[in-house]
């Protein structure tokens, strides 16, 4: 009787260890606030001088976060503002874009029927005053806040314009300026589209139809999520769903304190002609979700570069000040059960950001171990896919880097080749708009002279880059290629600089075209069987 008893007590007791555990744990959570709490105050009733709170906070915040994981973040009023601008795709402003050139803001291009083009503000107009105050030699960050203001709100703009002795002044009543997501849609090929996302917000899947609709009778597309670094997960998991049956599983997420959640398509194939994704290195988060998606679900083929490894779930918490903090709360999953997130360190940003530039440096080359990789299976054919580590894509393309020299990187770092695109439109813009009137006629027949690309050295010269003529001549086609994309962005749109660049320089589009055309040779065997071989270094070229 009495063993009896004592089982039962020591079973009682043992069932109460959870609770004193999380007491205990509750309780040093409670001294740490109490110790933070007493040096706030210390620091503000007893400091020898007056002390400015908010940086101290901020910094204090900056710090503890700064110990956890590489995407828990603090954000204050200003960057949380710049941050919801972006992702719910409008702001308020006159609708011109920018540059600043020998201290002077030169309207670069308008937004059209926007306020700015609407009162008559032109494409390398001079904004030397606004609202009075002389503007000359303001830097790119204080710009938006004196453009930019309530929806309604008059600015006032002082303009010189080339071929105009007096300044001409305008009256630019704000309004809202869309942002997009959808850079560029247009037929590659024959009923092949190819549509470029830089990131995912409130109006990407609206932009994205839209662009769809606008290529007309496909039955093939180029999904360009290249240097889309994520954004919004419903935008996200929409997209994903765009090509995949209804209710099929998309994504997943499991955390320490929150349920699991599980993501899947709503209406559902949409599209469901050929389909090549193009990622690479700096593809993270919500484009990583897609292109897993696709991947594990055998729907097209990937093709490019691995993925950053993005592939943890920030929950934003306001802080009552505007300011708010990103904290990571749980982890993606792909279909298959893949986690995408790269191994980190908690409190090593900066070894884990130095890693990424190093991967940068090593493309077409795995750096990720393979001893950490985990082998996964596609929910179709049952091919190999692997985790650990971003998303590895099924055709690994690498760069043909013979063309870039250390010349054309100093040219491109010291912003070169912006002023001279700037100072070439301002120059020729006029008889650009009459000898190529439309973007077909400029891709076939304009060509950058010899005395132009001298113009850029001489511009580089200038910006303290002495002149290297074997760097020079490594790149000099390149350079061309890139400054005559530019300079079709500026008289077109950037849909037409992705146009111009891609079948030029772009390996990774070239290989998608290929595959697309050559489907049922090429890409249709890539998603019916084990690509990966233990040759982690095979690149299909």
């Amino acid at each position: 009787m009495r063993r009896g008893v004592v089982v039962i007590f020591i079973s009682y007791m043992l069932s109460l260890l959870p609770c004193v555990v999380q007491a205990q744990r509750s309780n040093a959570s409670l001294r740490q606030l109490q110790k933070l709490n007493r040096v706030y105050g210390h620091l503000q009733n007893h400091y020898v001088d007056s002390v400015d709170m908010q940086p101290l906070v901020e910094s204090a915040i900056r710090g503890m976060l700064e110990k956890l994981d590489p995407h828990s973040t603090y954000l204050n009023e200003a960057e949380m503002k710049s941050e919801q601008e972006n992702f719910n795709g409008e702001f308020s402003g006159i609708g011109v874009e920018y540059n600043i050139l020998n201290d002077t803001i030169i309207v670069v291009g308008t937004v059209a029927q926007g306020p700015a083009e609407s009162v008559g503000v032109m494409p390398n107009d001079r904004i030397v005053e606004i609202d009075g105050e002389n503007v000359v030699g303001v830097s790119r960050n204080e710009v938006p806040p004196k453009l930019r203001g309530e929806k309604g709100s008059v600015v006032n703009v002082g303009i010189v314009r080339r071929g105009v002795q007096d300044v001409l002044y305008f009256a630019i009543t704000r309004n809202k300026i869309p942002i997009t997501t959808v850079d560029a849609a247009y037929l590659a090929a024959d009923k092949t589209g190819y549509i470029k996302v830089n990131r995912f917000g409130h109006t990407t899947m609206q932009e994205f139809r839209e662009a769809v609709e606008g290529l007309g009778d496909i039955d093939a597309l180029i999904l360009d999520l290249d240097n889309n670094g994520g954004g919004l997960l419903e935008q996200a998991v929409e997209m994903a769903g765009y090509f995949l049956p209804k209710k099929s599983l998309i994504v997943s997420t499991e955390g320490r304190v929150i349920e699991p959640q599980y993501y899947y398509a709503k209406d559902g194939g949409l599209f469901d002609g050929r389909l090549v994704v193009m990622i690479n290195e700096n593809s993270a988060s919500g484009s990583e979700i897609v292109a897993g998606a696709v991947q594990d679900w055998d729907r097209g083929v990937l093709v490019g570069h691995d993925s950053f490894g993005k592939g943890l779930v920030q929950s934003q918490i306001p802080l009552g000040d505007g300011s708010a903090i990103r904290l990571t709360v749980a982890r993606y999953h792909t279909p298959s059960g893949r986690t995408i997130q790269r191994p980190y360190e908690r409190g090593h940003k900066e070894e884990y950001y130095k890693a990424h530039a190093e991967r940068l440096q090593s493309v077409g080359r795995d750096t990720l171990s393979s001893d950490l990789r985990k082998e996964y299976r596609t929910l179709r054919s049952g091919r190999v896919v692997y985790a650990d580590g971003g998303i590895k894509p099924d055709v690994v393309v690498g760069r043909d880097t013979t063309l870039v020299s250390d010349y054309m990187v100093k040219i491109i770092a010291q912003g070169v080749y912006s002023d001279f695109v700037l100072d070439y439109l301002d120059k020729h813009r006029s008889r650009l708009e009459i000898d190529y009137p439309t973007f077909e006629k400029f891709d076939v027949e304009f060509d950058l002279a010899d005395e132009d690309m001298c113009y850029l050295t001489e511009r580089a010269k200038a910006k303290g880059i002495a002149f290297d003529n074997v760097g020079f001549e490594q790149s000099r086609q390149l350079m061309k290629i890139q400054l005559s994309a530019m300079i079709a962005q500026r008289l077109y749109s950037v849909s037409e600089y992705y146009q111009y660049i891609n079948p030029r320089v772009s390996e990774s589009y070239k290989k998608s075209l290929w595959l697309l055309n050559n489907w049922k040779s090429e890409a249709e065997p890539l998603l019916k069987r084990n690509i990966f071989p233990n040759d982690d270094n095979m690149c299909y070229n």
